[in-house]
């Protein structure tokens, strides 16, 4: 009894949590040939991309976009590749909110905190920029921003620099995450927290929120996917420049699914962590209470949750359990923690545990946790403290573990190289 009464108090909870913005946008149908096109005639598979003529109804567009989504998994070492970029820098400035909500209460805040800018009371940060491997019609979207939070040099040079890309939640505010920055730094692991395609300042001046990284244009939606992956690369790219040596990710929700599919096409993603997960990117799309509006786009359409996971199986975590496993898939050994929650309404539950059954059956070295509250309460105390403790000791433990077996290796390699010394002595 005590245990219906908690669900329906949470779901109801998560409900009006969901729901109390009031400007998500219900966007038509769009098959977005055009934004995956570039990438598909670049890398010479040109060919699928239909020609206007040949898609003048949904049926033809339906087919050719399932096409195109099978050539891309088939492929995905190319969609999810990139040409390093060149122009890495930092900029110095004073961060802002970037809000994604016209709640009043929302936008005080943002107030506030350019006012204390003004007033001096908040420092400036350092912002990681370069351009995007992907190109969009949006040159705000199209140049890279990453926080950066350097830790303090450790006072024994032999150990190594370790360091973790961070990527909030969907719509996420550029202060969101940041304090778990912050917790890593003092955990001795610098931190690059990244905003992801369409995402505060990254978001074109045309969009309230931050509605092209996830929408009713299939294509759209694909390229964010596309762009989002190889900008957490490329930012391991630039880390590899100052130094580090072993490298992590973190992601909460949408976050969450960009982290997997760079971990499984990254070998030098070791630790990972998915906050929030789920095996489709259409299922979620389709059930989840936070997308209704782009659900009811694509059900309007004539759409089915079945033939939008099709639609959307090139960035669909279970496209790609094969390549994270490891050592099987040709790479080293990933540690992995999944969290997911009891009464979630946004990555249902269903979803999140057929990943675990998923990362099971590949071999996956993980460790799952579940928490008492839905996707939106995870924001809420007191569960966010249970969330970045889950996280926070995952991540101290799973680079603890990369440390001594740096350490490990290198004792192993002098004690052969001294049992080859001696045997050319005794020779």
């Amino acid at each position: 009894m005590l245990k219906k009464r908690y669900a329906r108090w949470m779901y109801e909870w998560e409900t009006r949590l969901t729901t109390r913005d009031e400007n998500r946008v219900v966007r038509p149908l769009e098959w977005g040939f055009e934004w995956i096109a570039p990438f598909l005639e670049a890398h010479g598979l040109g060919s699928v991309v239909p020609s206007p003529e040949s898609v003048r109804d949904d049926k033809a567009a339906e087919m050719a976009m399932l096409r195109i989504n099978q050539l891309l998994i088939r492929n995905s070492d190319i969609f999810f590749g990139y040409e390093r970029p060149t122009d890495f820098r930092l900029e110095e400035r004073h961060p802002e909110l970037f809000p994604t909500n016209v709640r009043p209460e929302t936008l005080a805040k943002a107030a506030a905190i350019r006012q204390q800018a003004v007033d001096g009371k908040i420092p400036p940060g350092q912002f990681l920029r370069f351009t995007s491997p992907e190109r969009t019609p949006y040159p705000e979207n199209d140049l890279v921003n990453a926080r950066w939070y350097p830790a303090p040099a450790h006072k024994d040079p032999s150990r190594p620099r370790q360091a973790i890309v961070v990527l909030p939640q969907w719509n996420a505010d550029a202060f969101s995450h940041n304090a778990l920055c912050s917790i890593f730094n003092r955990m001795g692991i610098s931190a690059l927290r990244l905003s992801k395609p369409y995402h505060d300042i990254r978001r074109p001046s045309e969009l309230e929120r931050s509605d092209y990284a996830v929408s009713a244009n299939v294509g759209r939606t694909l390229s964010a996917c596309r762009q989002a992956v190889v900008d957490i690369r490329c930012c391991l790219d630039w880390l590899e420049e100052q130094g580090y040596e072993q490298f992590g990710v973190l992601g909460t929700s949408l976050g969450s699914c960009y982290a997997f599919l760079a971990s499984a096409h990254d070998p030098r993603l070791r630790v990972n962590a998915f906050n929030h997960a789920s095996t489709s990117f259409g299922d979620v799309v389709w059930a989840g209470q936070s997308t209704r509006h782009i659900q009811k786009a694509l059900q309007d359409a004539g759409l089915t949750q079945e033939r939008i996971g099709a639609l959307w199986a090139a960035i669909s975590p279970v496209s790609y359990f094969h390549k994270i496993a490891g050592p099987e898939a040709g790479g080293p050994q990933k540690k992995a923690l999944v969290v997911y929650a009891d009464y979630d309404l946004t990555f249902p539950k269903e979803y999140s545990l057929q990943v675990i059954d998923a990362f099971r059956r590949v071999g996956l070295n993980f460790e799952a946790r579940v928490l008492p509250c839905g996707h939106y309460t995870t924001g809420e105390t007191p569960y966010q403290y249970i969330d970045g403790w889950y996280m926070g000791s995952f991540v101290y433990r799973a680079f603890k573990a990369l440390r001594a077996e740096k350490a490990a290796g290198a004792t192993a390699a002098v004690a052969i190289e001294e049992a080859t010394e001696e045997e050319a002595v005794s020779r």
